[in-house]
């Protein structure tokens, strides 16, 4: 067993480096200018409602998901923050929350280590859209010509510098086509109904580097039926992980959701407000709901065809904590830490921790 485990960590290192040096054999080579432009925008909005209950029974209060310590001494947040740092500097990482988290200490806690300017606070929430715009606009005050990698902040990864290795990748064909926006998915290791499907179409795989394929379409949620039969077309499950070149992301929000894209410049303006805090909540109070997966991500591929790719991750384990149920499911004997090559341990929780 150990031996085996000790093979299949060799491969995935074997892979990363591959992964991080084959960008040199490909036409555009990364320049210096390239790697300065990168950025990141975490997702820690979410308020995890659908985990209150667990959070309750093992802490005693209602601290939203993305900041409890699952997973040994940090959370899933911090754990992110750690993850996106392999491949982003600290100076050019920007993170969303929402206004409401600041009741609990924890939160001020994990943020302190955060540059001040690049915790954007939103006043409410308004889904996931808009929860990318927000801190969109504060990043491009800063940097105009940003290549963007978004991470939502309640996922289980076993291998952050595989995984990253893999981001690095979807920098580079971003990098090199910058009207793509590319997706991160996970072959699925069984037909999970609760988890977003996209679905690859049947360009060939040498098409674009590190076998990327264009999206074809997304299925949210399938049927157990639905869900084998994606399986075993070569479905990936929907990680949202993606890289985009803002400017780029931009264009296609204005020509897909008008009143989406005047929500953006609205913020924008509002970052010159004496009041920043007010008029950001005029806005908010004005603002329609929207999620970014259903009422972006899945018009993308008809109104846009071949500018979404997705590119396959191979050698991770990953899990989206958003249950009760798959967090148990993924800490039990089925993860294999061991062999996944997973640091983070779990970590019985009381309400001291």
């Amino acid at each position: 067993m150990r031996r085996r485990c000790a093979r299949q960590l060799a491969a995935k290192h074997l892979l990363a480096s591959i992964l991080l040096k084959s960008r040199y054999m490909f036409s555009k080579p990364v320049s210096e200018t390239d790697v300065s432009n990168r950025c990141a925008i975490i997702l820690a909005a979410g308020d995890g409602v659908r985990l209150r209950p667990l959070v309750n029974s093992l802490r005693g209060d209602a601290l939203p998901k993305q900041y409890v310590k699952f997973f040994g001494d940090r959370s899933m947040l911090q754990f992110t923050f750690q993850r996106a740092q392999r491949l982003i500097p600290r100076e050019r990482i920007f993170t969303v929350v929402d206004q409401s988290h600041f009741e609990f200490a924890d939160v001020t806690q994990q943020l302190v280590d955060q540059p001040k300017m690049h915790v954007v606070i939103q006043p409410s929430n308004r889904g996931t859209a808009i929860g990318l715009l927000l801190p969109l606009a504060h990043l491009l005050e800063r940097h105009p010509d940003a290549t963007v990698a978004v991470f939502p902040s309640d996922h289980f990864i076993s291998d952050d510098d595989l995984f990253m290795a893999h981001v690095d990748a979807a920098f580079g064909i971003v990098e090199q086509d910058s009207a793509k926006i590319v997706l991160l998915g996970i072959p699925p290791r069984v037909a999970e109904p609760e988890y977003g499907y996209i679905v690859p179409a049947g360009d060939p795989p040498s098409a674009f580097p590190w076998g990327a394929r264009i999206v074809s379409r997304f299925v949210e949620k399938p049927s157990l039926g639905v869900a084998q039969e994606i399986v075993s077309r070569g479905g990936l499950w929907n990680t949202l992980v993606m890289v985009f070149r803002a400017q780029s992301f931009l264009s296609y929000v204005r020509a897909m959701n008008n009143r989406l894209y005047s929500c953006f410049w609205r913020i924008r303006d509002a970052l010159g407000a004496h009041s920043l805090i007010r008029a950001i909540e005029k806005i908010y109070e004005r603002a329609q709901p929207v999620n970014l997966s259903k009422s972006f991500l899945e018009e993308l591929p008809r109104r846009c065809p071949s500018q979404l790719l997705v590119l396959p991750v191979r050698g991770v384990y990953w899990c989206d904590c958003g249950s009760e149920e798959r967090i148990g499911k993924f800490l039990g004997p089925a993860a294999n830490p061991a062999c996944a090559g997973a640091t983070p341990r779990r970590k019985s929780l009381s309400p001291h921790h």
